[in-house]
């Protein structure tokens, strides 16, 4: 009992002191003293009410650009859509503040802040990785841009991060097609993925897959086709064994290599039975 009172009084402290707020802002927005709305702007920045301080922070914009407060003005204005968690409009205004105020101390760490945005815009591996990709190339040029960064670190684990999330949906494509019977698609596309990501720690098994896609390929072509579609796989493995002498997946992409040459055999046999029969 004593602690649903509580929760009571805590509840009606809240929606008092939000009720005081809202009135103080409808009451310093009717104001025309602008440094008023400033200071209580900042003061909600400070709170972390960052509505209302963008409500009036955009009201105090074209007021104070080209003034000497402007570019503090801007970049809490920036960080209100942010905090928001509006990291569309928050990345706009952060290269605003850039092109606004090149030479200024903090446009490292808004140049960082405008690529986070395209990180916090990634969306699950499933859907259209656009964003993630905007993310790596703005991280890259923040880290090109400045070496010596404390913010490097992170960026290029940002990087990494998104790196991590393409190469698992080009994962996610390749398998899909393997599974549907799609194996010449399969294959290069597990063979891009080797390519894309060659220090993954698991590119060997996208050049596995890429060879047993082939074989299969190979195997449910027609007659005609076959030739040029095993001798693929054999030079796919040997580009395998070249690659990659240690794998665990050495002794399964062998066996492919060596059904190949197979068919390749058979092939040839055929080949001469039917030179020998004309």
């Amino acid at each position: 009992m004593r602690k649903f009172l509580l929760y009571i009084s805590f509840g009606i402290l809240v929606i008092t002191t939000a009720t005081s707020c809202n009135r103080e802002l409808r009451r310093i927005e009717k104001s025309n003293d602008v440094e008023k709305k400033l200071a209580f702007a900042d003061r909600m920045y400070a709170k972390k009410k960052y509505q209302m301080a963008q409500t009036l922070y955009e009201e105090l914009i074209p007021v104070y650009k080209g003034t000497e407060k402007f570019d503090s003005l801007y970049y809490r204005y920036a960080y209100c859509s942010y905090y928001l968690k509006d990291y569309t409009q928050a990345g706009f205004h952060f290269k605003n503040y850039i092109d606004a105020f090149p030479s200024s101390p903090r446009a490292v760490e808004i140049d960082y802040m405008q690529a986070y945005c395209y990180y916090k815009l990634s969306p699950k591996v499933s859907l259209d990785q656009a964003s993630t990709s905007k993310a790596i190339a703005a991280m890259q040029t923040f880290v090109n841009n400045y070496p010596q960064a404390p913010k490097v670190a992170e960026a290029n684990m940002v990087i990494e991060l998104c790196r991590k999330k393409l190469e698992k949906k080009e994962f996610n494509t390749a398998e899909l097609y393997y599974n549907l019977g799609h194996f010449k698609a399969a294959g290069v596309s597990f063979t891009n993925l080797m390519r894309n990501y060659p220090d993954s720690e698991i590119s060997d098994s996208y050049k596995y897959m890429a060879i047993k896609s082939y074989y299969l390929y190979a195997k449910n072509s027609i007659f005609e086709k076959q030739r040029d579609r095993f001798e693929t796989v054999l030079s796919e493995y040997l580009e395998f064994n070249e690659r990659y002498p240690k794998s665990k997946f050495h002794d399964d992409a062998e066996k492919f290599y060596t059904l190949a040459k197979n068919n390749l055999k058979t092939l040839e046999n055929e080949q001469i039975k039917e030179k020998s029969n004309q």
